[in-house]
């Protein structure tokens, strides 16, 4: 006779075994993916871009932190760091510490919600339920939410911030910038995070200058306000993190949210967004960390993205 309980608990012992690899090896398992970008002027030499993402840094990472660290093995010619670098108000010091050695490369960066307020526990069947049904921060579709976050623990955003403003690392929060790079003159242009609506699309609106060799977009969340006005105003690259890559996925189907209006095919990776006149290259990180709340990944994980962009075709 067949046993009772025998298909409960084997769907049980496969949960289990699952969560057991979710939080005990892939949320550590760190990988760097490989990106090529043809968007350079003819002639010029390959640029190395390291992209860093969605650190979401608690004391006591060290594995996390060793890992960052090895990365200025690669030497880039510039790091790109997309936000959310923290995930407890006591983290600000082993994130600047494990992006020290990054810190000696030109760099730029926008911040993420998480850099500014601490996370909070929350249901993970509401919260996927919550995102299924477009609740996206202070984006929800029925206008809920925009007055404001309200009882959230602060981060020390401003020790990061000064951490990398005093390493050179050009300030990209609703700003512009302008770096000498390998003989090229690139501009930058940045958006504080959509997620919380903190995005000034207006204060750094025209589009790419003239007498720029390359323009690049910088924004944390890729919500696809941003992504339309970038696009229009025809930057050919917009660096984006925030997704996590769906953080949690389903083996040969994907992700499941994207936890802003992005759809899931883009959720990581380098895709392409259009509007009607113009198409740019977008690369969203999967990031390297998590929710301190919710520390596990599967079928998605942790990394940062070494782009290498090269002479577009004639």
């Amino acid at each position: 006779m067949r046993p009772l309980y025998s298909v409960p608990l084997g769907v049980a012992a496969t949960g289990a075994a699952c969560l057991v690899y979710a939080a005990g090896y892939e949320v550590r398992s760190f990988r760097l993916r490989r990106v090529e970008v043809p968007i350079l002027p003819a002639g010029a030499r390959p640029l190395r871009i390291l992209q860093v993402s969605d650190i979401h840094m608690v004391n006591g990472q060290a594995k996390k932190q060793r890992w960052l660290k090895s990365l200025a093995g690669l030497r880039p010619d510039l790091v790109v760091n997309t936000g959310d670098n923290l995930s407890d108000p006591l983290g600000v010091p082993a994130a600047l510490d494990a992006l020290g050695p990054l810190m000696d490369f030109p760099g730029v960066y926008v911040f993420g919600s998480n850099d500014y307020y601490g996370p909070a526990r929350k249901s993970p069947t509401r919260y996927l339920k919550a995102l299924r049904s477009g609740v996206h921060g202070l984006n929800n579709p029925d206008g809920t939410g925009r007055r404001g976050i309200t009882g959230a623990v602060h981060n020390p955003w401003q020790k990061l911030r000064d951490g990398f403003d005093q390493a050179g690392w050009l300030n990209l929060n609703n700003a512009r910038g302008r770096l000498t790079l390998a003989g090229l003159d690139l501009e930058f242009t940045g958006l504080d995070d959509p997620h919380i609506r903190h995005d000034d699309y207006a204060a750094v609106a025209g589009g790419p200058s003239p007498d720029a060799d390359l323009s690049l977009a910088v924004v944390h969340a890729p919500y696809l306000r941003t992504l339309d006005a970038f696009t229009a105003d025809g930057y050919p690259l917009i660096l984006a993190g925030h997704t996590h890559g769906g953080q949690l996925c389903i083996p040969f189907y994907g992700a499941l949210v994207t936890n802003c209006d992005l759809d899931t095919d883009r959720v990581k990776g380098l895709s392409t967004h259009t509007t009607p006149h113009h198409r740019s290259y977008l690369h969203v990180s999967a990031g390297c960390g998590t929710n301190r709340y919710t520390p596990v990944r599967f079928a998605c994980p942790p990394e940062a993205t070494l782009l290498t962009l090269t002479p577009a075709p004639r």
